[in-house]
């Protein structure tokens, strides 16, 4: 009799599909629930999956060296060019690289011209060496920039690596077959010759006056592979993020860079009268003559984003009666606790000004860009007598 009971409630008749159903329906519950940890966490999980895609090298590589510092070998090896100069010789062996379908061995470390610095960390005791003296007076060169984006277009590795380090002692192992130290031959030659072309490494010995002498046909723009827009999209990736930070508190913005300083310099002739590389730089960089300037490309009430070197206090202001001004100081909460030196807080108001819905620089350097002055950048070794009037010249 308990028989018939116990079968008829048996279980294991029942149909299936109820079971297929929770399944699926914790199937769906899942996958919600992981889309949604994707797009809270997206870019720190984007972040980490490029942090970990690090370009292996290996001895099928073949390796060039400029310099442990750049500029040298050159006239600059005992003193120190701005962030602009060196990027502009970095630049130059980063194409040569490329061109030779080289690894590009990176100094690691660039130095701070004492007066892009505002930190302090450039001092110099007298009982310093002189690896102690540069180490005071350099930065670190990924502090500056990411080493793997970069190695997404020229692969790079640095001076101070193990990989280096492996390289340099094989290259000698293998005598002439491993190493070639060169100086005055053209990318061309190097590339072209098997004698140089099959080496594991290539010793360069750039130009005795700055490593971006090797790019002369700058103006033939088939010639560069790499634009100016390269290192400065480069920068670290603590910078960028900062940057970025920053661009979201601005919202919708233009900007200007201002350029006095250095630029602005006068000397006088043997007469007495003072002249200057840029006649009419000091007059447009001037508030008034800026606020002229570019209220045909930005409209009042616009924010306006302000990166200079001119360091007067309120220099700038008069501008506020048609704009609302700001500057990277106003983001000293972002900014103070990660800026070791000026050559950081450029770069990140390098990346910000990029951002700019409408970008105004001091110089033109293209045909497209828009300027603040006509006074070309390049030096053109005529000092005039400056001009401090306005003139319809430029307006």
């Amino acid at each position: 009799m308990a028989t018939p009971k116990a079968l008829k409630s048996k279980p294991k008749l029942r149909s299936p599909i109820p079971v297929m159903i929770l399944m699926c329906i914790i199937a769906v519950a899942l996958l919600f629930l992981f889309s949604s940890m994707d797009s809270t966490n997206g870019f720190l999980l984007f972040s980490s999956a490029k942090a970990k895609k690090v370009r292996q090298h290996s001895f099928h590589d073949k390796y060039l060296y400029w310099g442990d510092r750049i500029d040298c070998p050159g006239k600059h090896c005992d003193s120190c060019e701005g962030l602009g100069h060196q990027e502009s010789s970095l630049r130059c062996a980063l194409e040569e690289a490329i061109f030779l379908n080289r690894t590009f061995v990176m100094p690691s470390r660039m130095c701070i011209n004492p007066i892009h610095n505002k930190k302090g960390i450039l001092h110099k005791p007298d009982n310093a060496t002189t690896e102690e003296r540069w180490a005071a007076t350099s930065c670190a060169m990924d502090s500056l920039y990411d080493i793997d984006l970069i190695s997404e277009t020229v692969p790079v590795i640095l001076d101070n690596s193990n990989v280096w380090h492996v390289i340099l002692t094989t290259s000698m192992k293998l005598g002439a077959r491993g190493v070639a130290h060169v100086e005055g031959l053209s990318r061309v030659d190097l590339k072209e010759d098997s004698h140089y072309s099959n080496l594991l490494l290539i010793n360069r010995t750039a130009s005795p006056l700055s490593w971006f002498m090797e790019c002369k046909d700058r103006n033939n723009h088939s010639a560069v592979l790499l634009p100016y827009s390269f290192l400065p999209s480069m920068a670290a990736e603590k910078l960028r993020i900062a940057a970025d930070q920053i661009k979201t508190l601005l919202g919708d913005y233009d900007a200007i860079h201002v350029r006095r300083g250095d630029k602005i310099k006068t000397r006088k002739d043997r007469f007495g009268v003072e002249r200057s590389l840029h006649p009419h730089l000091d007059r447009d960089t001037r508030a008034e003559f800026i606020l002229r300037r570019i209220q045909k490309w930005v409209p009042a009430g616009r924010t306006l984003f302000i990166a200079s070197n001119e360091r007067t206090p309120g220099f700038f202001s008069p501008l506020s009666v048609r704009y609302k001004l700001a500057y990277s100081s106003n983001y000293s909460h972002i900014l103070d606790p990660l800026i070791e030196n000026n050559y950081q807080l450029f770069m990140i108001e390098r990346l910000i000004l990029m951002g700019a819905k409408t970008f105004i620089k001091t110089f033109k350097e293209d045909d497209m860009d828009l300027s603040l002055t006509d006074d070309p950048k390049k030096n053109t070794k005529m000092w005039q007598i400056p001009v401090y009037t306005w003139t319809e010249e430029g307006s």
